[in-house]
């Protein structure tokens, strides 16, 4: 099974938190990213999501693989969404499963981090004032070019 994915179409979370379960594991983190009505003082109506998805699924099941190996996990995996989202809508999903929440925590949070890093995925915000602009998930403007 695919650990990470991307989806046109709402998060099931209650699905994704199912492929975390694991008789030897004795904790479970989960991360969460949602549409928000602002950024950096400006008011946000939605956000369009694009990918260059054949190089977002390798970067993301690398991502995903490596957490495996270095916090020891039972089972990760990860979704991000992809079109138009609304406010409140869930834009990424991380779950992890390990023996111990130390781990836990520490892997689901290096995991959003890394996606947000590494994972070609751009966002469109679309603002009150009609404005809109192209970001990277870590906040920086794209250029025509890096789209």
């Amino acid at each position: 099974m695919k650990r990470f994915a991307l989806s046109d179409t709402a998060i099931d979370a209650a699905a994704e938190k199912a492929v975390l379960d694991h008789a030897a594991a004795g904790a479970c983190a989960i991360f969460e990213g949602w549409v928000r009505n602002h950024n950096e003082g400006r008011a946000v109506l939605r956000l369009d999501y694009q990918a260059y998805a054949a190089l977002a699924d390798a970067e993301g099941e690398a991502i995903l693989a490596e957490a495996m190996q270095r916090f020891a996990l039972r089972a990760a995996r990860s979704v991000h969404r992809t079109g138009s989202l609304a406010i409140g809508d869930m834009a990424v999903w991380v779950g992890v499963s390990a023996d111990h929440r130390g781990a836990a925590f520490e892997a689901c949070r290096w995991i959003i981090d890394e996606v947000k890093l590494r994972v070609p995925i751009w966002k469109r915000e679309h603002y009150a004032d009609g404005d809109s602009g192209w970001l990277h998930p870590d906040n920086t403007p794209v250029s025509a070019e890096q789209r």
